[in-house]
């Protein structure tokens, strides 16, 4: 409240803010715009009087309209995403994603082992092209039925392999 003092306060107030806004608000419009309404008598001077005592006590959701007003403008203010600790919370930006593997070299080839290495990288030699000056799309070959190894392949069946070289189990 404005006006009061001790035990004195102003004519009919003490005043709110917001009737303090209003009148000199009013005040100052109908002082410009008095070549409009004067035609019109005290109407005008009548309505700025009771607007002024209207906004004596009004409450928006329990507020002031000054402190609601206030708070209107602080939230069209803040951040979309909020604060978090007085700052603007923000989605941090895209960034890659780094990471590396070791890849360790093959334990040096057995004797018994190399041999069905030796066949396996024997199949997966390119297969020969046509030559250039033939047409592939006329003659129709037959697929190359899959290659037999004659050896071991797994590791049990290389193991049973060597220990079949070396004169049986110990």
């Amino acid at each position: 409240m404005l006006g009061k003092v001790a035990d004195w306060r102003i004519p009919l107030g003490p005043y709110t803010p917001a009737q303090i806004a209003v009148a000199v608000g009013g005040g100052f419009l109908l002082v410009k715009t008095i070549h409009w309404w004067s035609w019109m008598g005290p109407v005008p001077i009548v309505a700025w009087v009771l607007a002024i005592w209207a906004v004596r006590r009004p409450k928006i959701a329990g507020r002031a309209p000054v402190q609601a007003a206030v708070g209107w403008v602080l939230l069209g203010w803040q951040p979309r995403g909020g604060r978090i600790g007085g700052r603007a919370a923000r989605d941090r930006g895209p960034r890659p994603l780094l990471g590396a593997f070791t890849i360790e070299g093959a334990p040096a080839p057995d004797l018994a082992v190399s041999a069905p290495a030796a066949r396996l990288s024997a199949l997966r030699a390119p297969l020969p092209q046509p030559a250039a000056g033939r047409s592939s799309a006329r003659h129709h070959t037959q697929p190359a039925a899959p290659a037999v190894l004659a050896g071991p392949v797994s590791g049990v069946q290389q193991l049973v392999a060597l220990a079949q070289q070396t004169g049986g189990v110990r």
